[in-house]
């Protein structure tokens, strides 16, 4: 496991801690999810959250297989970060948005490479 996570691009390893980030997060916010389904079974926070989950680790799974399909997932899901960064812009937090703009540049830049697509080749 050692040798291939050494063989990954930089682009996969800024990803892959970037849908670590996310799976840490929603772990988090389950709380928040599991206390509003008391109340209502179906609620939107809860319909989101767990298709950003099944997104994730679908996405994970098919980037750590090498899949050629995966790098279409994985700029799809980090696309994500450009709401994001309007949404902290307009709730007066700048750098938090300065920080994730960065984090969007690395992911975007990383994940459009030629050694991305070379590495994500099975079929």
């Amino acid at each position: 496991m050692l040798v291939r996570l050494r063989q990954m691009p930089a682009g996969i390893r800024v990803f892959l801690v970037f849908a670590a980030s996310i799976l840490i997060g929603i772990g988090l916010s389950l709380r928040y999810v599991i206390d509003e389904a008391v109340s209502a079974p179906v609620s939107l926070p809860g319909v989101v959250v767990m298709a950003l989950l099944a997104y994730t680790i679908f996405t994970t799974t098919l980037v750590l297989q090498r899949k050629a399909a995966a790098r279409g997932l994985a700029l799809a899901l980090s696309s994500i970060t450009v709401p994001t960064i309007a949404l902290l812009l307009l709730g007066g937090q700048p750098i938090g948005a300065l920080v994730l703009a960065a984090l969007a540049v690395m992911l975007f830049a990383g994940l459009l490479q030629a050694d991305v697509r070379d590495y994500l080749n099975e079929p």
